[in-house]
């Protein structure tokens, strides 16, 4: 039986969670603070956590899983904390991969290293384990779903202003200003006034000074850790940003509505019931609402260019493969790539765990029926795990921003 969270614990004990999108995670971060939960993101040296997660976990398993682990297991080892007032948290969602799996690989690390008594919290709205100190109440499931939606707005803006700030840091500092912001806001009724507050968030990148440059767009896919981790693809956006290239990357949101689609999917093609097909219809609703209201916000209010509504998106998957294909990213990666290809930005990389074989089907699967389609699409599927060289990943991409760069000049002639 796990060692549950109890609500003894959540006085004194640090939650450690592993790190994905430093955006959003920050202001839930603080969401979770101001409901006395003392969260922490543990920031190490990435070869160590490697070398943990080599360790603890099966080179055959896939690489988030070895970083995700390797993560929280050199957190517990690294002196910090205090194992005996210390709990460490992972998503769990009840599917067959890598959500589901973690949170038991990670109890068989604990245990091999001592480390059995450190309860783990599993982060799920499939009612598949309940700890007594953890509590998703409505109103803060609410509050994380907003910081989600800011997340996403930012990071969806910041992009188009990083390759072209006039001094560099700029649009950094005002990511920084606007993750502190929010956090302080939502405690408050104005985290709730979503239109206002984007309206100001807008107005702030609108005004950092620009140069009047075209860049190659990039766009990134792939299976969701390693597409949105720093971590995971080896800084992939900064070094983009670095090569004077523009991040295109759809928000956390769409994979959740990806995630609330399948489950109506599910009731479709094989007669599921259920209350939870009526809750992820509710939930689907109300994000595709504030993607709406997202896109809005930005028309109105500012030059930037908006994200696609997600309805579109699985319009295009529907049209180019069975969206009953829908373990790991399933369509939603496919889709992706057709949304970005057909709004302009040719240049994909589809960034993978080498031993993730779902994402290699609907990712570098389905590569050559994309440029047979698009044959102006430049795609490169690049593989990430603990054997992989970063100056090879990085000469590949390089070689794909070359051919960008003489297509736009083709173009331009």
């Amino acid at each position: 039986m796990p060692k549950l969270f109890t609500k003894a614990m959540k006085k004194d004990y640090t939650i450690i969670a592993p790190t994905m999108l430093p955006i959003h995670f920050g202001m839930i971060k603080k969401v979770l603070a101001s409901y006395g939960y003392h969260l922490e993101f543990y920031e190490g040296d990435t070869g160590a956590m490697i070398h943990e997660g080599l360790k603890n976990v099966h080179n055959d398993l896939c690489y988030p899983a070895i970083l995700v682990i390797g993560q929280l297991m050199a957190a517990l080892k690294s002196g910090k904390y205090d194992p005996h007032k210390t709990a460490l948290m992972i998503t769990q969602t009840g599917g067959g991969c890598r959500a589901s799996n973690y949170i038991h690989l990670l109890r068989k690390a604990l245990k091999k290293s001592g480390y059995e008594d450190v309860p783990v919290i599993s982060v799920n709205m499939s009612r598949l384990e309940r700890h007594p100190g953890f509590k998703l109440t409505p109103v803060l499931v609410g509050k994380c779903v907003l910081a989600m939606w800011y997340g996403d707005l930012i990071m969806w803006i910041s992009n188009q202003c990083k390759p072209y700030e006039t001094v560099k840091g700029t649009t950094q500092a005002v990511i920084d200003r606007w993750v502190n912001e929010l956090a302080e806001l939502s405690g408050t009724p104005k985290f709730l006034k979503t239109t206002q507050v984007a309206r100001q968030i807008l107005k702030e990148f609108d005004a950092i000074p620009k140069k009047m440059v075209q860049r190659v767009k990039v766009g990134i896919v792939g299976e969701i850790y390693v597409k949105y981790a720093p971590m995971g693809n080896n800084h992939l956006e900064d070094f983009l940003i670095q090569e004077d290239a523009e991040v295109v990357m759809a928000g956390l949101s769409d994979f959740m509505m990806y995630s609330f689609s399948n489950k109506k999917i599910d009731h479709d093609l094989y007669g599921h019931k259920g209350f939870s097909i009526i809750a992820t219809q509710i939930g689907y609703k109300f994000l595709h609402h504030m993607q709406k209201k997202m896109i809005h916000c930005i028309e109105r209010y500012s030059p930037f260019r908006p994200p696609t509504d997600f309805e579109k998106v699985k319009e295009m998957a529907s049209s180019f493969m069975g969206i009953g294909i829908k373990m790991g990213e399933g369509w939603l990666l496919t889709a992706e790539m057709l949304e970005l290809i057909e709004s302009g930005v040719e240049n994909v990389i589809c960034a993978q765990p080498f031993g993730c074989l779902p994402n290699h089907i609907v990712g570098k699967g389905m590569m050559r029926k994309l440029k047979e389609t698009y044959p102006e699409s430049n795609i490169v599927a690049i593989d990430y795990d603990p054997s992989s060289a970063k100056v090879n990943q990085e000469n590949r991409i390089k070689l794909m921003l070359a051919n960008g760069l003489e297509n736009i000049h083709l173009k331009n002639a």
